[in-house]
């Protein structure tokens, strides 16, 4: 019996020990789950939108997970922004304004993403797109209503620079696809247009952003080629000084999301970094996107906002430049078409 007695005792307290342990293990790693920091490295008009967003997914990611993130953002333009994180800035995720600039992460001899990243996500991971519109001065003094009005008289065109801003690269191309559909258009005809738009560019700052603010705090230009967006929250903010002219065609602005596998893997966070951007799908969030003023994923979210976003003609990337890697050789690679045609003011 006392032999029995003191086996018994050894078990109970070995069930003992080793019920606490496998509770203090569970207590650890609920209490334990250390707080997780995230980096989005974003383009410029995203600022907004991602501020909101941020606050919106800590609060999600904790009540579904029991753990803190830190979220991190950068905005810049966007080939800025591609060229930094490809020099070691550690964005776990990238938000940038097209697909060429993701793409370009994977230069030089880098592999900081999977070669199929745009599989990851619907819409080849696009979870919001928009388009390219003017921002003019209260009523519209210059009578611009669309994009053969920008090379007409003393006009003066405020853009950014397609060798640092995804918007400006759009812009461009939105330019040169409405000069090509006009009767008698031709590549020829799409060079002559965009040559002289760009000789009316008083200043070409490196991101949308400041684009934005040279227009509208400068004071800089009659019309500002801006993201529908930017348009917006100008129109927003500042009571009625400017109007938003939307030309007669325009192109399908599709800029895409994905992890950065290399980082993630590196620091641990691809879990969280993967639900950071599928939770851009959800319906809050898509509505998030379009009180935002980007076009939604979510076709019941889109019909909510048909009212915010007018029917336009919309060219595409694929279909009028055969996707953005032969666009960003053709056109903005060094020695590409916009070096070709443009020549800085002195």
């Amino acid at each position: 019996m006392k032999i029995i007695r003191k086996f018994g005792l050894s078990l109970s307290v070995a069930l003992l020990l080793a019920a606490c342990g496998q509770d203090g293990a569970s207590q650890g790693s609920g209490a334990a789950k250390e707080k997780v920091s995230l980096m989005n490295v974003s383009y410029d008009p995203t600022r907004e939108l991602y501020q909101e967003y941020n606050q919106s997914f800590q609060k999600y990611w904790q009540q579904k997970t029991g753990q803190e993130v830190a979220i991190q953002q950068s905005n810049g333009g966007s080939g800025k922004q591609a060229l930094a994180v490809r020099n070691g800035l550690k964005a776990d995720v990238v938000t940038l304004a097209l697909a060429a600039d993701i793409d370009s992460l994977n230069r030089d001899g880098k592999q900081l993403i999977k070669p199929d990243w745009q599989k990851a996500l619907p819409h080849n991971s696009t979870p919001y797109t928009s388009t390219i519109v003017f921002l003019v001065r209260k009523g519209n003094p210059k009578n611009i209503k669309d994009w053969g009005d920008l090379v007409k008289g003393d006009v003066q065109v405020i853009t950014p620079n397609p060798k640092t801003s995804g918007g400006a690269r759009w812009n461009f191309l939105a330019a040169w696809a409405w000069a090509k559909s006009q009767p008698g258009g031709s590549d020829e005809t799409a060079r002559a247009f965009v040559s002289e738009l760009y000789k009316r560019v008083p200043v070409m700052d490196a991101g949308a952003r400041a684009s934005t603010i040279s227009f509208t705090q400068r004071n800089l230009g009659d019309v500002l080629l801006a993201w529908e967006n930017e348009a917006h929250l100008s129109l927003k903010e500042a009571n009625g000084e400017y109007e938003i002219v939307t030309p007669s065609l325009s192109i399908l602005c599709e800029p895409p999301v994905a992890v950065v596998d290399s980082v993630v893997d590196g620091k641990g966070t691809r879990e969280v970094a993967t639900e950071y951007l599928k939770h851009l799908y959800s319906e809050d969030a898509q509505r998030m996107i379009a009180k935002n003023f980007f076009r939604p994923a979510d076709e019941k979210v889109k019909a909510e906002f048909k009212n915010q976003f007018p029917d336009l003609k919309l060219v595409t990337i694929g279909q009028e430049f055969g996707g953005w890697q032969e666009a960003q050789k053709r056109f903005f690679d060094d020695g590409g078409l916009f070096d070709q045609i443009y020549t800085p003011q002195k």
